[in-house]
């Protein structure tokens, strides 16, 4: 297993995994029960970014930023968002706060059995001008972006292979 180099856990992080799946599976039978979301999609978005792209996690409740980039210091911040099947268009990702330190957006795209499926990545400055560009409440007021604006500000930085 992939060492996440979480501050405090042993660099074996086995059980760091185990428990996620077991939160992934209740959130899918919570969903199903329920109609209704468990609320463990950031937790997930972060682990599966630093997992999939080699990150070293923030200590929990980090103000700004939730990840470093080993090789450049690139401080960023994770977000994600579960995208069931035929979900309506204009689902929004969770709100940035501009005040607070940070280099990046990773936008962490979670199927419905909360696998990522892709990771797009923002520059700042491109969040930034998306974010105060004349408009939507959403955007102005709540700091929140539209799945669809986000991959048109940033770039896809991870797929998920496609079945051979």
């Amino acid at each position: 297993m992939t060492n996440l180099n979480l501050p405090g856990v042993e660099p074996t992080t086995d059980r760091v995994l185990e428990l996620l799946a077991q939160a992934k599976q209740l959130a899918r039978e919570y969903r199903a029960l329920t109609g209704k979301p468990l609320g463990v999609t950031g937790e997930v978005a972060e682990f599966e970014a630093a997992r999939l792209l080699e990150l070293e996690l923030t200590p929990a409740r980090h103000a700004g930023y939730d990840a470093i980039r080993p090789g450049d210091g690139c401080r960023l911040q994770i977000k994600g968002r579960c995208v069931l099947p035929g979900a309506r268009a204009g689902q929004r990702i969770g709100s940035i706060d501009i005040d607070k330190d940070f280099d990046a957006v990773l936008l962490v795209l979670l199927d419905e059995a909360f696998d990522a499926t892709d990771i797009y990545e923002a520059d700042r400055h491109a969040v930034i001008a998306a974010l105060t560009a004349l408009g939507s409440k959403s955007r102005n007021v709540r700091g929140a972006l539209g799945i669809a604006k986000f991959r048109s500000i940033g770039r896809r930085c991870w797929s998920r292979p496609t079945p051979a």
